[in-house]
């Protein structure tokens, strides 16, 4: 089970760090002026969105390798883990983006602001606020989703409980795989509730 663990926190570290900001680039591109780069990005979108998770490891581990593209089958993992929840994040981030009212936007330019330090000092801390509540029901979904890993052949914490129980006869190591889920997810939970009152307390 340790070991599951360990594959589970890699994971889902790893896909967070990389995807909520590359998820913010690829917003900001959707929702660009230049027509070439929204539709090549809502392409992506519907992609990654519209078929399994699931799907998309299998095609990375299995059939990447036809063309010559070899992963080893955490890297699988974890690349289709990133393109997935970057699609996710990127549509969660343009709504919140495209939510603050064009005024804000107005204002900034009138005060000298860049481009950058507008999304930066201005809209960003705005749209954060606005989307954490989305953002945190996909974390509390990435959680779950890293079970999916166990098609890869990866030593998750769902598979090493399947092992156990076919070992044993007996339902106790699932269980003890749900209560993991429900820990984690609770920690994640009050975390979260917390970053909700924190904004609502300066904001």
């Amino acid at each position: 089970m340790i070991e599951g663990i360990k594959i589970v926190v890699a994971l889902f570290t790893i896909t967070l760090v990389l995807s909520i900001p590359a998820g913010i680039g690829v917003a900001l591109l959707r929702i660009s002026k230049n027509v070439i780069i929204r539709k090549v990005t809502s392409f992506y979108i519907l992609i990654m969105r519209g078929t399994p998770l699931l799907l998309q490891m299998i095609v990375i581990f299995y059939g990447l390798p036809l063309i010559g593209i070899t992963f080893d089958r955490f890297t699988a993992g974890a690349v289709a883990f990133f393109f997935n929840y970057t699609a996710y994040f990127a549509e969660i981030f343009r709504g919140g983006i495209q939510s603050i009212d064009k005024g804000q936007y107005e204002a900034a330019y009138v005060l000298g602001f860049d481009k950058v330090s507008m999304y930066k000092r201005i809209i960003l801390p705005q749209v954060v606020k606005r989307v954490l509540a989305p953002v945190s029901n996909e974390v509390i979904t990435l959680v779950k989703d890293t079970s999916l890993v166990y098609i890869l052949g990866l030593n998750d914490i769902l598979r090493i409980s399947q092992i156990a129980m076919n070992r044993e006869g007996s339902l106790m190591p699932l269980a003890w795989a749900g209560l993991i889920y429900l820990v984690f997810i609770a920690i994640l939970t009050k975390v979260f509730e917390k970053l909700e009152k924190r904004y609502s307390y300066y904001n």
